[in-house]
């Protein structure tokens, strides 16, 4: 067994073999070796409550003994074939997925990862729809490809040379700096009615497709009014125009009460992507359409790594301990009471200026009273917390937006602990107005 590195040595050797651009969180990172359940240890055996879940992808918790038993079952029967063979994980995967997401949605193709997911669908709805040119928001994330990062509405993102072409971006739902100056008693949905527009003077008038993260995820947990994504859905249908629904940070269940975060909305996409806590941290990602549209996509695909067994096995487990565990129902359960606590720390920190999200899909955007973000404060907080013994993240255009994205097995209890391990960090680093 390879010997365990301290931090300090690892740091090092880190810095000596990998690129530059793979940053680290934390500035004072720790050498995580271990993890159990909501738990991640160190080198020196030191405790961390994972409340951000390895970027909101162990979604059944770290090492979870059914699903680590059918990975190594799977693992020391067939570990690999590529999607030239047939093997019966990916197709009873792609079963499963069928029966789980809304509508006519049964057509699947399996990935390694969610840029990939993210990638495959817009090339699938560009052959079935005829068209070409991408409607994305702005703020979005999906994906580190070069079509994945040109559909991303976010410069630290975005790629660094030349992007893709025939990409137009619209206003996203962000309540609280609003692009309108609106408010949402006020707003008319102006965000939704700027589809039509960017269809309208940026485009030919005949998009292929608009892709959209139902809760903006790195984005800083940004979450549309009730009503947004119907409106959007009618535009879209008006001028001819598929939906794409980015499922890689919302699926399997962390919106709380459904397996994915677009039936919080009631709209029916034609493609569903997901990836990250499908495998509970496995490569895996997949999109998901229907009959209609993938009956398009004629000329043979191959992804060697996607739908091998053992991410597809293990993706089943994920989605079987998910319903056996009641783990939606936790997500909504815990998720309210993480909510409550985000609010109630709004009363002591007016910094704590906006909290939003759904289920466990959480935000907590840190600005000034004149809304200027608190960037630095943000990430102070999160290096406070883990010295604390709680992992956080944050995100957000600014920076400035506390991601809290746990396991789906969390429990109130645990939230307590990261209350009152945030209010610690907020008391060292805000002025607490004087009442």
């Amino acid at each position: 067994m390879t010997a365990v590195l301290s931090r300090e040595e690892l740091k090092k050797k880190r810095e000596q073999y990998i690129v530059p651009g793979v940053k680290q969180l934390f500035s004072d990172p720790p050498n995580l070796v271990k993890g159990k359940g909501v738990y991640l240890y160190d080198e020196k055996g030191k405790e961390y409550l994972d409340m951000f879940a390895g970027i909101v992808t162990v979604s059944v918790g770290h090492c979870h003994p059914k699903v680590t038993a059918r990975t190594i079952e799977q693992l020391q029967t067939l570990q690999h074939t590529s999607t030239v063979f047939m093997t019966q994980p990916m197709v009873d995967l792609a079963e499963k997925l069928a029966q789980i997401t809304p509508g006519d949605l049964s057509k699947t193709f399996v990935t390694n990862s969610g840029t990939e997911a993210n990638e495959a669908a817009i090339r699938m709805a560009r052959l079935a729809s005829g068209r070409n040119e991408v409607i994305a928001l702005r703020h979005s994330y999906h994906g580190e490809s070069h079509l994945a990062s040109s559909i991303t509405g976010n410069h630290t993102w975005r790629p660094d040379i030349m992007p893709a072409a025939g990409i137009h971006f619209a206003a996203n739902a962000y309540c609280y700096r609003c692009p309108f100056k609106k408010t949402p008693d006020n707003c008319n949905l102006e965000c939704a009615k700027d589809v039509e527009r960017v269809i309208q003077t940026q485009t030919s008038g005949r998009p292929a497709v608009m892709i959209a993260e139902p809760i903006q995820g790195v984005g800083g947990a940004i979450t549309p009014p009730d009503a947004y994504f119907g409106e959007v859905k009618k535009i879209l249908e008006q001028y001819g125009v598929l939906f794409i629904a980015d499922e890689v940070q919302t699926g399997v269940g962390r919106t709380g009460n459904h397996w994915f975060g677009i039936t919080n909305w009631g709209v029916q996409p034609d493609f569903i992507t997901m990836a990250k806590g499908l495998a509970n941290g496995l490569p895996i990602g997949a999109f998901i359409t229907t009959p209609e549209i993938a009956n398009h996509g004629q000329k043979q695909q191959i992804n060697t790594f996607g739908g091998n067994p053992v991410s597809s096995t293990t993706a089943l487990a994920v989605l079987e301990t998910i319903e056996e565990e009641k783990l939606m129902n936790n997500a909504k359960v815990v998720g309210e009471y993480l909510m409550e606590g985000l609010r109630d720390l709004q009363k002591t920190f007016p910094q704590v200026a906006d909290v939003r999200g759904k289920g466990l899909m959480v935000g907590a955007e840190l600005a000034d009273e004149h809304k200027n973000p608190l960037t630095k404060e943000a990430a102070r907080i999160v290096d406070l917390a883990k010295d604390d013994g709680v992992i956080l993240g944050k995100g957000g255009l600014y920076g400035n937006t506390i991601r809290v994205k746990p396991p789906l097995t969390i429990t109130k209890e645990n939230v307590d602990t990261m209350l009152k391990s945030l209010r610690k960090a907020l008391e060292a680093t805000v002025k607490v107005p004087v009442s």
